[in-house]
Formats: C-alpha cells, structure tokens, sequence
C-alpha cells in the first residue's frame, strides 16, 4: 500500500521560499487546511492537495489577483463541478484584473508625461539661467 506524501509546514516554506508565518496566514484565510496532529493537534500536516493549494496561491498573487479572489477560483477548481463555469468565472476574474491594470497603465503613462513635461521645463529655465548668469566680458576701449 502506497503513502500519501505529507509535508509539513518547514517543508512547504523551504520549497515555495516562504515564512512559516505567511503559511500560517494562508491557512488562515482558508487557502489551506492542514491536518492536526501531535498533543492538542500542535502538529500541522498538509497534504499533496494543501501544496497545490499554494501554489496555485502563489502564482495567483504573481497574477496581482488578491488572496480572496485566488480563493474563489481555487476553491472551483476543488469542487466537483463542470469545467465550463469554473473557467467562465476565471475568465471574469481575469478579464476585471487585466481592466484594473490598464487603467493603472493609463495612469502610469499619464503621470509619466506630466513627469517628463516638468523635466522639460526645468532644463529649459536652468538654460536660461545659465545664459544670464554667464560672466561678461568687459570691452576693451
């Protein structure tokens, strides 16, 4: 009989480059659900399903998706559904976070024109000050 592959919470923070306080947190919001074991059930013991979990937690969070929202999808992705919602909901969620990063895109390029307009202006004062403020020379007579 096969062994179900356990890790424990070093373990998972050794892999994923993580503290075991931000595991814990995870834990926490529901992303993971860890057996308990040892006295008082201090022993915390994930499953090859929790390790799934936070991957897919993690790379939602490189996507700029919040925790709540990594939730949500992970949590379809665990039920026994249809495909066909699980991903149409995906596809609302992506399709909401790729218009809230254009929009900061916008904002972006937006303030960075202002930026560069200011630069602009302040070298061409800085010319003229320099221009003034040249040294000149006396005429000889």
């Amino acid at each position: 009989m096969a062994t179900i592959p356990t890790y424990t919470i070093s373990d998972l923070a050794r892999e994923f480059d993580l503290t075991t306080r931000a595991i814990r947190f995870y834990e926490d919001m529901g992303l993971l659900q860890p057996q308990r074991e040892g006295p008082g059930g201090r022993n915390r013991v994930y499953t090859s399903r929790d390790r799934t979990r936070l991957k897919l937690t993690l790379r939602a969070k490189r996507l700029g998706l919040s925790l709540t929202e990594a939730k949500d999808i992970i949590d379809t992705y665990d039920s026994p559904r249809d495909t066909g919602p699980q991903l149409r909901k995906f596809l609302v969620v992506l399709a909401d976070h790729r218009r809230q990063l254009e929009e900061q895109m916008a904002d972006l390029i937006a303030n960075l024109d202002e930026v560069k307009t200011h630069e602009k202006e302040a070298r061409a004062l800085l010319a003229r000050i320099d221009q003034t403020a040249k040294p000149k020379t006396a005429r000889a007579g």
